[in-house]
């Protein structure tokens, strides 16, 4: 889910020359660094998401630096797999199922941070490769002063007045675009229904997106009046966007749904800097960071003993009161992800 997030110097200089120095200090010549490829939506637009408060206090605890490279959630498992000859980054954070595929492609060894065994079996693999770190739901925005209240239905967004005014990012790019081919074909019974629904959908459709978040901010301006997104970024974004709105589509005659998207995070296979490593991701399930997931980041916390009483735990909550939480087939979907994209596209002419 590109977001085009400002990163670190540090961090830029990675994305220039990955495999060189930069200011005469690569990241992998520093034993005080961990590096992070992440997917974009957990650092905030002016340093106040939620990494950058565990990154601020993870070095003042352990004085290791945190090099930090976001991107969307296909992007940074594609670079992952080119630099896997010679890995660069420590720690990789994705949302399903490209962590799934991450796993699939050997990018990732085995390790259980601290504090996984407060994370929920489906929030963590089997082989102890990888851990959700924060907990999440897929969801859609809309603007709140141009539509009077959110649509309800998926047919409703096929009306003329979306035309021009609907934008959702590409599957097989942005995690958050995926997203929409999976939950529509839960919600329709099947990807032929699906993929039907999508295809008359692009009437109204402004076009490919390789960025989630770059959408929010056009529907709060009025410029689009619907698009997809994901309930933590979206609730953090709302905090500035005052006319964002977030909604979960239903089939016609059906309840809203959703699914969980957690970030998830794993050990880099032949990590430059495991042990650094090993310690960010005890970190980030420590009870400090999990109690700040609401707290600062507008997300849900992982760990089942944290239990969040702020006031965006309280928002959130009632946000989701009512819609029905499905859980996907994510080894089907990891299985057939490439022919399900492929078929997107037939369908969609993208």
């Amino acid at each position: 889910m590109p977001r085009n997030r400002i990163v670190p110097v540090a961090a830029l200089c990675l994305l220039a020359a990955p495999l060189t120095a930069c200011g005469g200090n690569s990241a992998a010549s520093d034993e005080k660094v961990v590096t992070v490829y992440s997917a974009d939506g957990l650092k905030g637009e002016n340093g106040d998401g939620w990494y950058d408060q565990v990154f601020e206090d993870f070095e003042k605890q352990t004085g290791i630096k945190v090099e930090y490279v976001e991107g969307g959630s296909g992007e940074m498992v594609q670079r992952a797999v080119r630099e896997k000859r010679n890995p660069q980054a420590d720690v990789l954070v994705t949302l399903p199922p490209f962590i799934q595929q991450a796993d699939g492609k050997g990018l990732l060894t085995k390790y259980t941070p601290k504090g996984a065994d407060q994370v929920a079996d489906a929030g963590k693999a089997a082989d102890g490769t990888w851990t959700a770190v924060v907990d999440n739901y897929f969801g859609f925005v809309y603007n709140k002063k141009e539509l009077k209240q959110a649509p309800t239905t998926w047919q409703e967004l096929l009306d003329g007045k979306y035309e021009n005014k609907l934008q959702y990012s590409t599957p097989g790019v942005a995690g958050d675009g995926t997203a929409v081919l999976i939950k529509a074909i839960h919600d329709f019974g099947g990807k032929d229904a699906a993929l039907a629904y999508l295809k008359k959908l692009q009437a109204n459709n402004v076009g490919p997106s390789a960025s989630t978040g770059k959408l929010a901010p056009k529907v709060d301006k009025g410029e689009l009046l619907v698009a997809n997104g994901d309930v933590q970024m979206n609730y953090a974004q709302s905090k500035t966007m005052p006319n964002l709105g977030i909604w979960f589509p239903a089939a016609r005659g059906g309840r809203a749904t959703t699914f969980a998207l957690p970030y998830a995070a794993g050990l880099v296979a032949r990590a430059p800097h495991s042990a650094n490593g090993r310690k960010f991701l005890d970190y980030l399930l420590s009870t400090r960071a999990q109690r700040q997931v609401s707290e600062i980041g507008g997300g849900f916390a992982v760990r089942r003993d944290v239990k969040a009483t702020d006031a965006n735990a309280t928002a959130l909550a009632k946000l989701m009161a009512g819609v029905e939480v499905f859980e996907p087939d994510w080894a089907d979907i990891d299985k057939n992800l490439t022919s399900y994209v492929e078929d997107w596209k037939s369908a969609t002419g993208s």
